[in-house]
Protein backbone atom coordinates (compact mmCIF):
# COMPACT_ATOMS: atom_id res chain seq x y z
CA UNK A 1 0.00 0.00 0.00
CA UNK A 2 1.29 3.46 -0.93
CA UNK A 3 2.45 5.46 2.08
CA UNK A 4 1.95 9.14 2.89
CA UNK A 5 4.80 11.30 4.18
CA UNK A 6 3.79 14.23 6.38
CA UNK A 7 6.34 17.02 5.97
CA UNK A 8 6.19 19.75 8.61
CA UNK A 9 7.79 23.14 7.98
CA UNK A 10 7.83 25.85 10.65
CA UNK A 11 8.45 29.28 9.13
CA UNK A 12 9.11 32.86 10.14
CA UNK A 13 10.09 35.64 7.74
CA UNK A 14 11.56 33.14 5.30
CA UNK A 15 10.56 34.76 2.00
CA UNK A 16 14.12 34.45 0.68
CA UNK A 17 14.37 30.68 1.16
CA UNK A 18 10.90 29.13 1.46
CA UNK A 19 10.35 28.65 -2.29
CA UNK A 20 13.61 26.75 -2.62
CA UNK A 21 12.59 24.38 0.17
CA UNK A 22 8.99 23.83 -0.96
CA UNK A 23 10.06 23.21 -4.55
CA UNK A 24 12.57 20.61 -3.37
CA UNK A 25 9.90 18.84 -1.29
CA UNK A 26 7.18 18.83 -3.92
CA UNK A 27 9.55 17.81 -6.73
CA UNK A 28 10.65 14.61 -5.00
CA UNK A 29 11.12 11.61 -7.26
CA UNK A 30 8.40 9.03 -6.68
CA UNK A 31 5.59 11.35 -5.59
CA UNK A 32 2.23 9.95 -6.69
CA UNK A 33 3.70 6.56 -7.60
CA UNK A 34 5.76 5.38 -4.63
CA UNK A 35 4.37 7.73 -1.96
CA UNK A 36 2.27 10.83 -1.38
CA UNK A 37 3.25 14.05 0.39
CA UNK A 38 1.16 15.84 3.01
CA UNK A 39 2.84 19.25 3.27
CA UNK A 40 2.06 21.22 6.43
CA UNK A 41 3.50 24.72 6.79
CA UNK A 42 3.03 26.50 10.12
CA UNK A 43 3.90 30.19 10.04
CA UNK A 44 4.91 32.02 13.21
CA UNK A 45 3.19 35.31 12.31
CA UNK A 46 5.66 36.42 9.63
CA UNK A 47 5.79 40.10 8.70
CA UNK A 48 7.20 39.56 5.20
CA UNK A 49 5.79 37.72 2.16
CA UNK A 50 6.31 34.20 3.51
CA UNK A 51 2.61 33.25 3.72
CA UNK A 52 1.87 34.88 0.38
CA UNK A 53 4.47 32.64 -1.22
CA UNK A 54 3.31 29.48 0.60
CA UNK A 55 -0.28 29.97 -0.63
CA UNK A 56 0.95 29.36 -4.18
CA UNK A 57 1.79 25.76 -3.25
CA UNK A 58 -0.23 22.66 -2.49
CA UNK A 59 0.29 23.00 1.24
CA UNK A 60 -1.83 23.09 4.38
CA UNK A 61 -0.94 26.56 5.71
CA UNK A 62 -1.48 27.05 9.45
CA UNK A 63 -0.40 29.78 11.85
CA UNK A 64 0.49 30.27 15.50
CA UNK A 65 -1.80 32.60 17.48
CA UNK A 66 1.08 34.97 18.08
CA UNK A 67 4.79 35.00 17.38
CA UNK A 68 6.34 32.35 19.64
CA UNK A 69 9.97 33.31 19.09
CA UNK A 70 11.08 29.92 17.81
CA UNK A 71 10.11 26.99 15.56
CA UNK A 72 8.95 24.50 18.20
CA UNK A 73 5.38 25.76 18.64
CA UNK A 74 4.87 25.54 14.89
CA UNK A 75 6.43 22.09 14.76
CA UNK A 76 4.07 20.85 17.47
CA UNK A 77 1.04 22.31 15.70
CA UNK A 78 2.17 20.47 12.58
CA UNK A 79 2.73 17.19 14.43
CA UNK A 80 -0.78 17.29 15.89
CA UNK A 81 -2.21 17.94 12.44
CA UNK A 82 -0.12 15.33 10.59
CA UNK A 83 -1.97 12.25 9.33
CA UNK A 84 0.76 10.54 7.31
CA UNK A 85 2.36 7.16 7.85
CA UNK A 86 5.76 8.81 8.31
CA UNK A 87 6.93 12.19 9.56
CA UNK A 88 9.63 14.60 8.33
CA UNK A 89 10.46 18.00 9.81
CA UNK A 90 12.22 20.51 7.57
CA UNK A 91 13.77 23.89 8.32
CA UNK A 92 13.06 26.70 5.87
CA UNK A 93 16.76 27.02 4.97
CA UNK A 94 16.98 23.34 3.93
CA UNK A 95 16.89 22.07 0.36
CA UNK A 96 16.14 18.40 -0.34
CA UNK A 97 17.86 16.33 -3.01
CA UNK A 98 15.22 14.97 -5.39
CA UNK A 99 15.70 11.35 -4.28
CA UNK A 100 15.73 11.97 -0.51
CA UNK A 101 12.45 10.26 0.37
CA UNK A 102 12.82 7.54 -2.23
CA UNK A 103 16.16 6.43 -0.75
CA UNK A 104 15.06 6.60 2.90
CA UNK A 105 11.60 5.08 2.57
CA UNK A 106 12.45 1.36 2.12
CA UNK A 107 14.34 1.19 5.43
CA UNK A 108 11.26 2.22 7.41
CA UNK A 109 9.99 -1.30 6.85
CA UNK A 110 12.80 -2.43 9.18
CA UNK A 111 13.29 0.35 11.77
CA UNK A 112 11.17 3.22 13.16
CA UNK A 113 13.73 5.97 12.44
CA UNK A 114 15.83 6.63 9.33
CA UNK A 115 18.34 9.45 8.92
CA UNK A 116 20.77 10.60 6.22
CA UNK A 117 23.83 12.71 5.59
CA UNK A 118 23.74 16.32 4.43
CA UNK A 119 25.84 19.13 2.98
CA UNK A 120 26.42 22.48 4.67
CA UNK A 121 26.54 25.46 2.31
CA UNK A 122 28.41 28.10 4.31
CA UNK A 123 27.21 31.27 2.61
CA UNK A 124 29.68 33.64 4.31
CA UNK A 125 32.75 31.57 3.45
CA UNK A 126 31.44 30.21 0.11
CA UNK A 127 32.34 26.74 1.34
CA UNK A 128 30.59 23.36 1.17
CA UNK A 129 31.04 20.80 3.95
CA UNK A 130 29.74 17.24 3.57
CA UNK A 131 28.46 15.50 6.70
CA UNK A 132 28.22 11.91 5.50
CA UNK A 133 29.18 8.55 6.97
CA UNK A 134 30.57 5.91 4.66
CA UNK A 135 29.42 2.35 4.15
CA UNK A 136 29.96 -0.22 1.40
CA UNK A 137 26.30 -1.22 1.70
CA UNK A 138 25.14 2.41 1.41
CA UNK A 139 23.59 2.40 4.87
CA UNK A 140 24.45 1.72 8.51
CA UNK A 141 22.27 -0.04 11.07
CA UNK A 142 22.37 1.17 14.69
CA UNK A 143 21.07 -1.20 17.34
CA UNK A 144 18.61 -0.56 20.15
CA UNK A 145 19.66 2.51 22.18
CA UNK A 146 22.99 2.76 20.37
CA UNK A 147 22.36 6.17 18.82
CA UNK A 148 20.60 7.43 21.95
CA UNK A 149 23.76 6.84 23.98
CA UNK A 150 25.88 8.47 21.28
CA UNK A 151 23.72 11.59 21.35
CA UNK A 152 23.46 11.68 25.13
CA UNK A 153 27.25 11.78 25.32
CA UNK A 154 27.49 14.25 22.43
CA UNK A 155 29.72 11.85 20.52
CA UNK A 156 31.22 13.21 17.30
CA UNK A 157 31.03 9.76 15.74
CA UNK A 158 28.11 7.47 15.00
CA UNK A 159 24.79 8.16 13.35
CA UNK A 160 24.13 11.56 11.76
CA UNK A 161 20.83 12.78 13.19
CA UNK A 162 20.45 16.41 12.18
CA UNK A 163 16.74 17.27 12.27
CA UNK A 164 16.27 17.85 8.54
CA UNK A 165 17.45 14.35 7.68
CA UNK A 166 15.17 12.40 10.03
CA UNK A 167 12.10 10.48 8.86
CA UNK A 168 10.19 8.38 11.39
CA UNK A 169 7.03 6.36 11.89
CA UNK A 170 3.74 8.00 12.91
CA UNK A 171 3.69 5.98 16.14
CA UNK A 172 6.29 8.46 17.45
CA UNK A 173 4.46 11.65 16.44
CA UNK A 174 3.26 12.28 20.01
CA UNK A 175 6.84 13.08 21.00
CA UNK A 176 6.59 16.87 20.96
CA UNK A 177 9.13 19.69 21.14
CA UNK A 178 9.66 21.82 24.22
CA UNK A 179 7.88 25.17 24.12
CA UNK A 180 9.37 26.83 27.20
CA UNK A 181 12.29 28.22 25.20
CA UNK A 182 10.62 27.30 21.93
CA UNK A 183 13.75 26.53 19.93
CA UNK A 184 15.70 23.66 21.56
CA UNK A 185 15.51 20.18 20.00
CA UNK A 186 18.23 18.19 21.82
CA UNK A 187 15.72 16.81 24.33
CA UNK A 188 13.30 15.88 21.52
CA UNK A 189 16.02 13.92 19.75
CA UNK A 190 16.91 11.99 22.89
CA UNK A 191 13.26 11.16 23.59
CA UNK A 192 12.80 10.05 19.99
CA UNK A 193 15.84 7.76 20.03
CA UNK A 194 15.56 6.30 23.53
CA UNK A 195 15.39 2.47 23.35
CA UNK A 196 15.02 2.57 19.53
CA UNK A 197 17.07 1.12 16.70
CA UNK A 198 17.61 3.10 13.51
CA UNK A 199 19.29 3.24 10.10
CA UNK A 200 21.30 5.95 8.36
CA UNK A 201 21.42 6.28 4.58
CA UNK A 202 25.09 7.08 3.98
CA UNK A 203 24.59 9.78 1.40
CA UNK A 204 24.05 13.54 1.41
CA UNK A 205 20.32 13.83 0.73
CA UNK A 206 19.74 17.49 1.56
CA UNK A 207 21.55 20.82 1.80
CA UNK A 208 21.63 23.20 4.75
CA UNK A 209 22.16 26.81 3.69
CA UNK A 210 23.94 28.35 6.67
CA UNK A 211 24.65 32.02 7.32
CA UNK A 212 25.11 34.27 10.33
CA UNK A 213 21.34 34.69 10.61
CA UNK A 214 20.69 30.95 11.03
CA UNK A 215 19.11 30.04 14.36
CA UNK A 216 21.89 27.56 15.16
CA UNK A 217 24.40 30.44 15.19
CA UNK A 218 22.17 32.82 17.16
CA UNK A 219 23.62 33.65 20.58
CA UNK A 220 20.21 33.76 22.26
CA UNK A 221 19.51 30.26 20.92
CA UNK A 222 22.90 28.95 22.07
CA UNK A 223 22.29 30.24 25.62
CA UNK A 224 18.85 28.62 25.82
CA UNK A 225 20.11 25.39 24.29
CA UNK A 226 22.93 25.27 26.84
CA UNK A 227 20.78 25.69 29.95
CA UNK A 228 17.85 23.55 28.81
CA UNK A 229 20.16 20.72 27.71
CA UNK A 230 21.92 20.68 31.09
CA UNK A 231 18.59 20.61 32.87
CA UNK A 232 17.13 17.90 30.65
CA UNK A 233 19.96 15.36 30.86
CA UNK A 234 19.59 15.16 34.65
CA UNK A 235 16.54 12.92 34.28
CA UNK A 236 18.80 10.25 32.75
CA UNK A 237 21.29 10.37 35.64
CA UNK A 238 19.85 7.33 37.52
CA UNK A 239 19.99 5.12 34.38
CA UNK A 240 23.09 6.48 32.65
CA UNK A 241 25.34 8.21 35.26
CA UNK A 242 28.58 7.81 33.30
CA UNK A 243 27.05 9.08 30.06
CA UNK A 244 25.42 12.10 31.75
CA UNK A 245 28.78 13.12 33.23
CA UNK A 246 30.32 12.98 29.76
CA UNK A 247 27.37 14.93 28.34
CA UNK A 248 27.84 17.69 30.92
CA UNK A 249 31.41 18.27 29.77
CA UNK A 250 30.52 18.02 26.06
CA UNK A 251 27.73 20.60 26.41
CA UNK A 252 30.26 23.01 27.94
CA UNK A 253 32.69 22.23 25.13
CA UNK A 254 30.05 23.00 22.51
CA UNK A 255 29.34 26.36 24.07
CA UNK A 256 33.05 27.10 24.24
CA UNK A 257 33.51 26.40 20.52
CA UNK A 258 30.54 28.63 19.69
CA UNK A 259 32.12 31.58 21.51
CA UNK A 260 35.43 30.75 19.85
CA UNK A 261 33.74 30.96 16.46
CA UNK A 262 32.17 34.35 17.16
CA UNK A 263 35.47 35.64 18.61
CA UNK A 264 34.38 36.01 22.23
CA UNK A 265 37.55 34.41 23.51
CA UNK A 266 37.08 35.29 27.17
CA UNK A 267 33.88 33.26 27.36
CA UNK A 268 35.36 30.57 25.10
CA UNK A 269 38.20 30.01 27.57
CA UNK A 270 35.77 30.00 30.52
CA UNK A 271 33.77 27.12 29.02
CA UNK A 272 36.77 25.23 27.64
CA UNK A 273 38.07 24.90 31.21
CA UNK A 274 34.76 23.24 32.20
CA UNK A 275 34.71 20.85 29.25
CA UNK A 276 36.52 17.60 28.51
CA UNK A 277 40.24 18.40 28.53
CA UNK A 278 42.13 16.75 25.67
CA UNK A 279 44.70 17.83 23.10
CA UNK A 280 42.08 19.46 20.88
CA UNK A 281 40.65 21.47 23.78
CA UNK A 282 44.14 22.58 24.78
CA UNK A 283 44.83 23.65 21.18
CA UNK A 284 41.62 25.67 21.08
CA UNK A 285 42.45 27.26 24.41
CA UNK A 286 45.97 28.27 23.33
CA UNK A 287 44.86 29.62 19.93
CA UNK A 288 42.13 31.68 21.62
CA UNK A 289 45.03 34.03 22.52
CA UNK A 290 46.63 33.94 19.06
CA UNK A 291 45.89 32.09 15.82
CA UNK A 292 42.11 31.71 16.03
CA UNK A 293 41.48 33.34 12.64
CA UNK A 294 43.56 30.65 10.93
CA UNK A 295 41.78 27.86 12.85
CA UNK A 296 38.31 29.19 12.00
CA UNK A 297 39.23 29.54 8.33
CA UNK A 298 40.88 26.12 8.10
CA UNK A 299 38.58 23.96 10.24
CA UNK A 300 34.87 23.51 10.92
CA UNK A 301 34.94 24.72 14.51
CA UNK A 302 31.23 24.64 15.18
CA UNK A 303 28.21 23.15 13.41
Amino acid sequence: MKKTISVIVATYNSEKSIERLLNSILNQSGIGNDFDIELIVVDDCSTDKTTEIVRKYNANLLSTNKNSGGPNTGRNIGLKKASGDYICIADHDDEWKENKILLQLPYLETVPIVTCGYTIHDIERSKNIDKVNTSIEGFQYFGRNETFLQKLTKSLTGQITYLGGIIYKKELKDILFEENFGMVDYDWLLRLLHLKDSIEVCESLYDRHVSKVNLSLNENYRIKDFYFSLMFIEQYLPLYPKEVKISYKKIHGSRARYYYLINNMKLARFYFLRSHIDLKTIAYYITSFWGSKYVIKKYNVFG
